[in-house]
């Protein structure tokens, strides 16, 4: 399996390319769609989640349900792309549109530096345009049919945490895989 990411976080929107998919693989935009639900949830969203309500949209590589053997196409739409319109604009734009919304100065911690070195860009923007946390959601629609793979398969991917800080998380002896998954999925 091979995957291809593509967009901005602020354009009009986020595309994955998968091949080496096998043919008659069961899979449907809802269930994509489940596994990006689970990554808007959770503490410390910022107000972007407010706006972007993560919907995939297959636009190859299905057939009535199932895969067939071609590339898969998954689209992403970004609805805050109306307000960036000119800020993130593939044509020309004037003179004075071209320093909206730049950035200057890099993020700790952020690809931002290194990116506009490697790149040389004076607006970071077009660096963290692809390293910001919005990219990510192709990544989970990817992860999303990589563990439809394993599950026919018969392997259930589940996590949860163990230990934070030093503390142990009381665990019951007996718990299945499936138990820890839907507790886990039931969490925030």
């Amino acid at each position: 399996m091979r995957y291809m990411t593509a967009g901005e976080s602020h354009g009009p929107e986020l595309t994955a390319i998968i091949e080496g998919l096998p043919a008659g693989l069961p899979l449907s935009e809802e269930e994509i769609n489940h596994e990006l639900a689970r990554r808007q949830t959770g503490y410390g969203r910022g107000g972007r989640m407010k706006i972007e309500k993560d919907r995939v949209r297959i636009t190859s590589g299905i057939r009535h349900g199932k895969t067939i053997g071609s590339p898969v196409t998954l689209v992403v739409e970004n609805k805050d792309w109306k307000n960036w319109t000119t800020v993130m604009s593939v044509a020309e734009v004037p003179e004075k549109d071209r320093s909206l919304r730049r950035v200057a100065r890099p993020r700790p911690g952020h690809a931002d530096l290194v990116g506009g070195m490697k790149y040389h860009h004076r607006d970071l923007r077009n660096v963290l345009e692809r390293s910001s946390a919005r990219e990510t959601t192709m990544r989970v629609a990817i992860g999303a049919i990589a563990k439809k793979i394993l599950e026919e398969l018969d392997i259930i991917v589940a996590g949860h945490v163990i230990c934070l800080g030093g503390i142990q998380a009381e665990i019951p002896g007996n718990i299945s895989i499936q138990e820890i998954k839907e507790i886990s999925e039931a969490s925030e």
